[in-house]
């Protein structure tokens, strides 16, 4: 961790400009250096905690990323024929023009969550998906439900952070120096990352009966999300929302405790999958970090 620049930093030594001695005592810290303390203290436990499985964290985080995916292409070839009813009857969609959809759907599904997990083509792969979520929005007709937009843009926010995890592999694998280019394309992707994965704790906070519980929750985790987004303490932050996502999608998106036929089963293990990949994109953003435009890197350089 950066130390920050005490007077004698300067040369100025411990002396007041006025020939007194200064009295440190006196000298108070700010709200925003005892948050900073206290969550340094946390984020050296995490850190205690996480180092067996901190090689693993990026393999998780893609695997987590694009497992939404391919349960969506598990799910339209399980459910074949009732996907082409749906898109014909309700979407009004031609016989032919839903066959080619489904299957390019599936294929670009497969083969780009494939490519995420190998880390290859990964500009390609994130391409891919992204065109994916939006073909499917429009073919489904969800691009109007705002639900369906916020998680979606926390998907492709944890997609972007594939691409900088990726661009920070090719950094440290080549001896030479990125280019500027290269340096300020990581930068802003990071950054829009950040920005795009806290859309569905937004959601979740517009959505549902409050209780005193979901108020404690919602408080909490709006701490974090403005956290991630300026990239103040964001191991701490991120950890945190990953925390509370991943036990609310245990105890709200329990799929596997319905009935084969119940109405909500699909609803309640689409949700399931997309937090999932939303956990993912945390994990990558807590393992790569949030880039140049962040309060974190600003420290270390002043």
């Amino acid at each position: 961790m950066a130390q920050m620049r005490g007077p004698g930093s300067y040369g100025i030594g411990a002396s007041s400009p006025f020939g007194g001695p200064v009295n440190e005592d006196s000298t108070e810290s700010s709200p925003l250096d005892a948050i900073r303390k206290q969550t340094s203290k946390i984020e050296d436990v995490l850190d205690s905690f996480s180092e067996p499985i901190k090689p693993y964290l990026p393999a998780i985080g893609r695997f987590l990323i694009v497992v939404t995916f391919i349960e969506d292409a598990l799910r339209i070839m399980t459910q074949w024929n009732d996907q082409l009813l749906y898109l014909h009857d309700y979407r009004h969609i031609p016989n032919g023009v839903t066959h080619l959809f489904l299957l390019v759907n599936v294929i670009a599904m497969a083969s780009c969550s494939t490519l995420v997990i190998i880390r290859k083509y990964s500009e390609y792969a994130v391409g891919g998906l992204i065109g994916v979520v939006v073909t499917q929005a429009l073919g489904y007709g969800l691009i109007f439900d705002l639900n369906f937009f916020l998680r979606n843009l926390s998907v492709m926010g944890g997609l972007l952070m594939v691409l900088s995890d990726s661009w920070v592999r090719k950094t440290k694998a080549f001896a030479g120096l990125p280019t500027l280019e290269e340096k300020d394309r990581k930068m802003y992707f990071q950054l829009a990352g950040r920005v795009l994965l806290i859309f569905l704790f937004i959601g979740f906070v517009f959505s549902g009966e409050w209780t005193i519980w979901r108020i404690i929750v919602s408080l909490v985790g709006l701490v974090a999300c403005v956290m991630v987004v300026v990239g103040f303490k964001t191991k701490f932050s991120s950890t945190l929302l990953v925390v509370i996502l991943s036990i609310f999608n245990l105890l709200v998106n329990n799929f596997w405790t319905l009935h084969e036929h119940h109405p909500h089963k699909d609803f309640a293990k689409y949700d399931f999958f997309q937090i999932l990949s939303i956990v993912g994109g945390l994990l990558l953003l807590t393992n790569t970090g949030p880039g140049q435009f962040s309060i974190d890197e600003k420290k270390k350089v002043y």
